[in-house]
């Protein structure tokens, strides 16, 4: 919609209007930018809803979809979209004022309808932005299905990185252990148990090791995991649950989203693209996800990661 705008597509020109059609959806509302007036996200309702309702054997569809679009680098947008996710490295995403009126936007909507008739959708700062919802609709005790593709981490992607699984470890091991210190020493950080009702919801990652602004989602799941299993889970706790920038700052509150970076989540199923990614088909590309192969589809990895209280976790790999 926002590309269409741009280009001064509408009518019969429109390359957006098809899709919602093709999936029987209706657009019911376009999220538009305060600032730059750029169209950001939508809500759409399914058409088909209500035929579904009884059907017991397959998982009823949403009644509305709210989506987030990503970054697009033209003349009209691109300031506001880096502002956004210069933010969202500086884990300041929530102050921005998309972020309020997205949530604002989501918060309306689950006020009318029945919030499990409600999804969220959104591709890379628009992944960013509904993760940001997702959590913050959580603390208020509403759990949105989510469906988040190729979402920006603000940490190193150690995928990416030349060297062997041992060095790697020890890097990410000694990182955790140094902020944690860090943590307790300057805050008086008391390491808490996973709230329930956080934990509770799981969105739907969609990552590509070969994507460097989402590969680092897997080394966070996978130390998350290693860390569990030495027994040392309340040290990676206090480590990931501070960001550098609350610790140089001084922030206190673990439970703030302010200081929490947005990619510490108890849970998540994960599916990881283990494709080699091609010039039609890049690692960061939204299309990449639309593959219809099965061949293809067989180099997909299913991670479902859950907590396990006693300081464990349980994960379970499912090829």
């Amino acid at each position: 919609m926002e590309r269409d705008k741009q280009e001064k597509r509408v009518g019969s020109e429109s390359r957006a209007m098809p899709w919602w059609d093709f999936f029987n959806f209706s657009l019911v509302e376009t999220l538009i930018d305060d600032y730059d007036c750029s169209i950001y996200g939508a809500v759409f309702e399914y058409k088909l809803s209500n035929l579904c309702q009884n059907t017991s054997h397959v998982k009823a569809p949403p009644r509305y979809v709210i989506a987030f679009r990503g970054t697009i680098l033209e003349s009209e947008t691109w300031m506001t979209d880096v502002k956004h996710n210069l933010k969202f490295s500086f884990n300041t995403l929530h102050e921005g004022g998309r972020s309020l009126q997205a949530i604002r936007a989501i918060r309306d909507m689950v006020e009318k309808h029945n919030h499990s008739a409600i999804w969220l959708a959104g591709h890379s700062l628009g992944a960013a932005l509904a993760l940001l919802a997702g959590k913050t609709m959580t603390s208020f005790g509403f759990l949105l299905e989510s469906y988040i593709f190729n979402p920006p981490i603000s940490c190193i992607p150690l995928e990416q990185l030349p060297g062997g699984k041992k060095i790697k470890g020890v890097f990410q091991f000694t990182k955790t252990v140094v902020k944690a210190t860090v943590a307790m020493v300057l805050t008086d950080l008391q390491v808490q148990e996973d709230d329930p009702k956080t934990a509770s919801w799981i969105p739907y990652l969609y990552v590509n090791p070969a994507d460097p602004i989402c590969a680092g989602y897997i080394d966070y799941f996978k130390h998350k995991t290693f860390m569990s299993k030495i027994g040392a889970s309340k040290i990676e706790k206090a480590g990931a649950g501070k960001s550098v920038r609350s610790l140089l700052m001084g922030k206190s509150s673990s439970s703030d989203l302010s200081t929490e970076p947005l990619h510490l989540l108890p849970s998540a199923d994960m599916i990881v693209n283990k494709n080699k990614p091609t010039k039609s088909m890049t690692a960061h590309g939204l299309h990449q996800w639309w593959e219809r192969d099965s061949a293809m589809r067989e180099n997909w990895e299913s991670c479902c990661i859950r907590p396990y209280y006693e300081d464990k976790l349980q994960q379970l790999t499912i090829q």
